[in-house]
This record gives structure tokens, sequence and C-alpha cells, in this order.
């Protein structure tokens, strides 16, 4: 049986943890000085993009699961808007994805959205939440479609190319895209550390993850060159990430 839905008032009171802890190691070597979050676009921390997501739909209070360079993340945090509620918390270094959300356990409500520090997306918050409210489950994860991240050729039966894609979305392969919805009770159920390996396929295989698929803007800025092409999509000062129009939640 599903929830009742909560109001607005209730939506705004949301907090948000973000997973900003790991060394990135993708990005190296960017990510020597900085925590891989902190890299930027358009002259600004991604994980600073990814909380305009959140606080442009009126979720202003987060909590940044940190841990590589933490004092880097407290010193960033301490620039954000003051009417934003932010805590920091030192998750350590090397601990996985799940175990950071349970360290920042005490700083949540019943119900807490979990993101990465690196995805961004025109996710509909109180959509998403909406959804969450309406099953029975403990978690629900955002979903996309696979991005190729090479381009495809297209040919008819006689072999001859009718056309070539460039780096193609794959809509019958769908990807988790962060932007979760988390029951706080749900987390003293999680066996192990790692969130994608460990916790959510056992919460699948037991009935407990929903799936919400978005079928607009999301990337994650996995390297140095998607940093730059990100930075390349704000020219002109309107980011496809903060397209979603205002709503229940919103301060648009």
């Amino acid at each position: 049986m599903g929830r009742r839905g909560p109001g607005c008032a209730t939506l705004l009171r949301v907090e948000t943890v973000i997973l900003c802890g790991g060394k990135g190691t993708r990005a190296h070597p960017h990510t020597l000085e900085v925590p891989k979050p902190l890299l930027e676009v358009a002259a600004r921390p991604v994980l600073g993009h990814v909380m305009d997501i959140y606080a442009a739909q009126g979720f202003d209070r987060f909590v940044l699961a940190a841990g590589y360079r933490v004092e880097a993340i407290e010193e960033f945090a301490a620039t954000l808007p003051a009417h934003w509620t932010v805590a920091v918390v030192d998750t350590g270094v090397d601990t996985g994805t799940a175990a950071r959300v349970r360290a920042c356990r005490e700083h949540v409500g019943a119900t807490f959205f979990v993101t990465y520090g690196d995805g961004v997306g025109d996710v509909d918050l109180p959509e998403l939440r909406a959804f969450h409210d309406g099953h029975a489950g403990g978690v629900t994860v955002t979903t996309v479609a696979l991005p190729s991240p090479y381009g495809t050729v297209e040919a008819g039966a006689d072999g001859r190319v009718d056309r070539f894609l460039e780096k193609p979305s794959l809509p019958e392969h769908r990807i988790n895209a962060g932007f979760l919805v988390v029951d706080r009770a749900s987390v003293d159920t999680w066996g192990g550390d790692d969130l994608e390996r460990e916790v959510l396929p056992a919460l699948a295989a037991a009935g407990e993850l929903y799936a919400h698929d978005h079928h607009g803007f999301w990337r994650s800025m996995d390297t140095h060159k998607d940093a730059l092409e990100l930075t390349e999509l704000c020219r002109g000062g309107h980011p496809p990430w903060l397209a979603r129009p205002g709503g229940c939640g919103s301060l648009a």
C-alpha cells in the first residue's frame, strides 16, 4: 500500500544528502588538489550546480557526505547562501557510498533525498517525491537512458549505411542517475557498505526498490572532458539542468 503524499510545506523540509567524499580517480590528475565535486563547471564547482537544482525547487537543506579533502568541502560550504542549511559530515576517505548515507542518518528526517555530487539533471523533484510516496518501497532511484560512449551506425538489410548517430541514448537500457528518495527506516535494514553493488541490488530482490524514469536532461561529470562540455552548455547563462518549470516546492 502506498503512502499519502505530502503537501508543499512538508516538501520544503526535506533534506538532501549529497555524496561527495570519493577521490574521483577517473578525473585524475585534476582531483589531486581538490575533491571531484569541487572541479569547476563554468567557473563554479559542479557540487554547487547540483545544489542549485535542489534549491531552485525549494529544497535548500543539505547534508554533504564528505571524506577525501573534507576541509576543502567545508571551505566551499562556507561560501554558500546564508539562507541554505548546510551540514558537512566527515564520513571517511575510503568509506562506501551506503556507509556514507548511514553516517548522515542523524541529520535527516523520515524521508530524504540522496544524490551524487557530480550528476546534474532537470529532474522534477516534487514529482519524484510524490512517486516515492505513492509506493510501499523504502527507496526510489531515478533512471535515465544509457548514454552510449560511442557513435552508432544504422544500416539496412543489404548492408547499405543509412545514417550515423553520435553517442545516442539507448532507451532500452536504463541506468542509475542518482536523485534518490530514501526512507530513514530503510537505512537500518541495509546490509553492506556499497550502495550500488550491495544495497540497491538487495533492495530490488526484496521488492523494496522502485525506479522513477527521467526523460529530460541528465549528465554525469566523470572526466575533465565532461567538465569542459558541461561548461559549454552553460554558455548564455541557462544551464539545461535548471530548465525545470516552477511548481510545488519551487522557488520559480
